[in-house]
């Protein structure tokens, strides 16, 4: 085993995995409060809720839900990680070029960061230490 060099740009697969477990991990543990607030607060909320696309404000909302909770929920754990990016893609999008108005530098900063990192998980996958890579391992292999 070589030592850790600083200045290096190769990386082991075992790396790589850890790495995408904490950043699955991590921004899904974010994720997730956002979510529950929006459930426990949805009598509240409901009609008040920024309409997206004109679905209306309750629509929305639930959208919103589903994507901050369960999606961020499936991230954690790594179960259709890919998938489960796509509507916290489109979540992340709407805060940051529609609630935020595009101040990446401002008050879309939060947004845009998970976007940033949502967009990873999609190109690159979960990673092994994963529900999905627990799956992927169990299949024969042809």
């Amino acid at each position: 085993m070589s030592k850790l060099q600083l200045n290096s740009i190769s990386y082991s697969r075992n790396a790589f995995d850890i790495a995408m477990l904490i950043l699955r991990v991590g921004f899904g543990i974010l994720m997730i409060p956002h979510g529950y607030a929006k459930y426990l607060g949805f009598a509240e909320k409901q009609n008040e809720f920024m309409d997206f696309m004109g679905l209306g404000p309750a629509a929305s909302l639930i959208l919103a839900i589903f994507a901050e909770l369960v999606c961020s929920a499936m991230l954690v754990l790594g179960l259709f990680t890919r998938a489960a990016t796509v509507p916290l893609i489109v979540t992340a999008i709407v805060i940051t070029f529609m609630a935020h108005d595009g101040d990446v530098f401002g008050k879309a900063y939060g947004g845009f960061s998970y976007l940033l990192v949502y967009l990873v998980l999609l190109l690159v996958g979960p990673g092994k230490y994963s529900l999905d890579g627990l799956i992927l391992s169990k299949q024969p292999k042809y």
